[in-house]
């Protein structure tokens, strides 16, 4: 999306900067007039939930705040109960912290923030009164204000002036993404270059995920209108249909090109698909219908003397009348979203609307584990230092380590992202000591403050609003304000300001150290571990539980769109391994469809579904056990083969289904025919089926 002349020249990182430190001054306002202990947590707070969006800011501030209220619950229940016993307080505070980790990287919604506050306010409530335990509940209940009171000031200055509505941000991202997924078939039809079929599918994965990112926010948006959540959810599942079914479409055209069996109908069809793609207007609801009974038509009838040519065709007829269809849908929603009323733009809006469920998404529970596992040790090793060496600012350490573990948690490489926050700490260290020790001394007056701390904050909040930037911003922000200590009283002592400012850095480097050692997965590593999730999930589908075919769907395209970036990094072949789990989600999605029928069918059709599904399965399992992808077996060739003559022997309404999802199966694992040295089948069904 191209940006805006605003975008383009810092206009909107400037206005969005200036109602950051707006939000910042009317929180340290109130709290100095409401005589909080600490008003700087206010003001951080401020700082911590801004978005350049105003849901984004409410649905922080909601989590944030729930998180909070829990954090300093537990710690008015652990700290009097365990006062006697400072190492079992230290394990269960680590624990807790690790365990709110844990659930975190595995959540992957807003709602994580909620589990993260929740663990390291019983820390930051519990550390610095660890000796005076009868003041814990005086502690909590203060934080708690501090910080609902920064909530509510970013809330209502990021509301009230200028407000960036989520609702229009992803209005304009729904017809880019729209747009690009029919560029992904208008390139599949025209058979465009290898590369640039790559990059249509890896487009659609991010696509797919930015979306499911910005609609967590829709129901806390306050613009002027509001979309609804459910239009986008269905939105999210008509595009994940597309995904595996382009896939299908590009595989079979590109084989009956190639091999000279796709004839003068076949391509005028693909050429009217790709010209009713390339257009959208105020008919295309009628021309996609007229495009699906043509392609219906020219569908070979199935049987069991059916060649291997006419397989083919077939597969790609359904496939590709499924294609249009998804895409009318896509239209629909999309004119939904735009429409000024809730009414339906089509009879099929509400069914779609009704069908529309949460994506499900990919846990990584081994990289959850690790991850609340590392957090513990940091604590237990920061407060160990701690009280060994009697430190009076040792609890700033601890309070440190654990926000950045907490921060930091479930990425591949989270060491390297906390060097880049910690160069802002120490930036902010040396500002700290400038801004205590030569300016604020003169300072006396509440606006004179503000002025002398605006040209500072003003340029770490508009870094703040550029993504490349916005963990050095967050370190430059959060490391002035939590040094420099805006207090109600100016009272600085420098050999104490110097001890609390070295604890800090401590307690963040303390966490690359304890984060290099523990969570350092590499984007390679954590691709194969995507990767083989997969295999292990597919491995499952011959058992029952299987999910439905679109949660799968929703699960595999969420990890092809986690492997792009990190194949990216790993300066591999992004486009032939998206291609890849492009395979693994239309085999996963064909298993569950076959289980589905079996379900409907007896005798040989029912033994030759289970046998096809097994073998598959145990192919995946296999997989899953080497951790690398192996050879198909010839008996899962021949298995899947004797499926596709069963099948086609049966009455029309089972053989049309079963043997176009055994032709996925096929076309998946043995896309090049039968293996050198193998002899031809005979003329027939499998004769080039392969």
């Amino acid at each position: 999306m191209t940006p805006s002349i605003a975008d383009r020249f810092g206009v909107t990182d400037a206005l969005f900067s200036l109602k950051c430190l707006a939000a910042a001054a009317l929180a340290y306002y109130l709290a100095l007039t409401f005589q909080f202990p600490k008003p700087f947590w206010s003001v951080m707070t401020a700082y911590i939930v801004a978005s350049p969006m105003t849901g984004a800011v409410h649905s922080k501030a909601l989590f944030r705040l729930s998180g909070t209220a829990i954090g300093a619950a537990v710690a008015v229940i652990l700290l009097p109960n365990l006062r006697g016993s400072p190492e079992f307080l230290t394990l269960a505070l680590a624990g807790w912290l690790g365990l709110c980790i844990y659930l975190a990287v595995i959540d992957r919604t807003a709602r994580a923030y909620m589990y993260l506050l929740a663990g390291f306010t019983a820390i930051l409530v519990s550390m610095p009164i660890i000796d005076r335990p009868e003041a814990v509940f005086n502690t909590a209940v203060s934080r708690v204000q501090e910080i609902a009171l920064g909530f509510f000031c970013a809330g209502l200055v990021h509301s009230l002036v200028f407000p960036r509505s989520v609702s229009d941000r992803l209005l304009a991202r729904v017809d880019a993404i729209v747009l690009d997924a029919e560029r992904w078939s208008i390139d599949t039809l025209d058979e465009a270059s290898t590369v640039r079929l790559a990059r249509d599918r890896r487009q659609l994965a991010l696509d797919i995920a930015e979306l499911h990112q910005l609609s967590i926010h829709l129901p806390f948006d306050t613009g002027r209108r509001r979309l609804r959540v459910g239009a986008v959810r269905a939105l999210q599942q008509q595009l994940a249909i597309l995904a595996p079914l382009a896939a299908a479409v590009e595989d079979r055209l590109h084989e009956l090109r190639g091999e000279g069996h796709a004839d003068a109908r076949l391509d005028r069809l693909a050429a009217q698909a790709r010209d009713w793609l390339d257009r959208d207007d105020g008919g295309y609801r009628e021309e996609a219908a007229t495009l699906r009974r043509r392609a219906q038509a020219l569908e070979p009838e199935v049987g069991p003397d059916m060649a291997a040519p006419d397989l083919l065709k077939l597969g790609l007829l359904v496939r590709l009348g499924e294609l249009i269809e998804a895409h009318c849908h896509c239209r629909d929603l999309r004119r939904q979203l735009h429409a000024p009323s809730r009414a339906a733009v089509s009879t099929d809006v509400p069914a779609l609307l009704g069908s529309a469920v949460p994506r499900a998404l990919h846990e990584d529970r081994g990289m959850a584990l690790r991850s609340g596992l590392n957090a513990v040790a940091t604590v237990c090793v920061a407060v160990a230092f701690w009280r060994l060496t009697a430190w009076p600012s040792g609890d700033g350490a601890v309070m440190i380590a654990a926000i950045c573990c907490s921060l930091f948690a479930g990425f591949d490489q989270p060491a390297v992202l906390l060097n880049k926050f910690l160069a802002g700490w120490v930036i902010a260290t040396f500002a700290a000591i400038a801004y205590a020790f030569a300016i604020l001394p003169r300072v006396t007056e509440f606006g004179v403050l503000i002025a002398v701390l605006a040209p500072y904050l003003l340029v770490g909040g508009s870094l703040l609003a550029r993504p490349p930037r916005a963990l050095m911003a967050t370190g430059l922000l959060l490391g002035l304000l939590n040094t420099v200590g805006l207090n109600e009283e100016y009272a600085e002592h420098f050999p104490t300001f110097i001890n609390v400012a070295i604890a800090q850095l401590a307690g963040a480097v303390l966490s690359v150290v304890m984060l290099r050692i523990f969570s350092t997965v590499g984007a390679g590593r954590s691709a194969e571990r995507i990767v083989q999730a997969s295999w292990r999930d597919i491995g499952r589908f011959d058992a029952p539980g299987a999910p439905a075919p679109g949660a799968w769907i929703g699960v595999a395209l969420d990890r092809i769109g986690l492997l792009a970036p990190r194949l990216v990094a790993t300066g591999g072949n992004p486009g032939a391994a998206l291609l890849d789990g492009l395979n693994d989600l239309r085999a996963g999605a064909a298993l569950l469809r076959l289980g589905k029928l079996e379900r409907s069918l007896r005798g040989d059709a029912a033994a030759a579904l289970a046998a096809a599904r097994q073998a598959v399965a145990a192919h995946y399992r296999a997989q899953a056990a080497a951790r690398m992808a192996i050879t198909p077996p010839k008996m899962l060739e021949s298995t899947i083969d004797h499926g596709i003559r069963t099948l086609a022997a049966c009455e029309p309404a089972h053989a049309r289904e079963g043997v176009l999802a055994l032709l996925t199966l096929r076309r998946v694992f043995f896309p090049h025919g039968h293996p050198p040295g193998r002899p031809p089948a005979p003329d027939g069904i499998l004769d080039r089926a392969a």
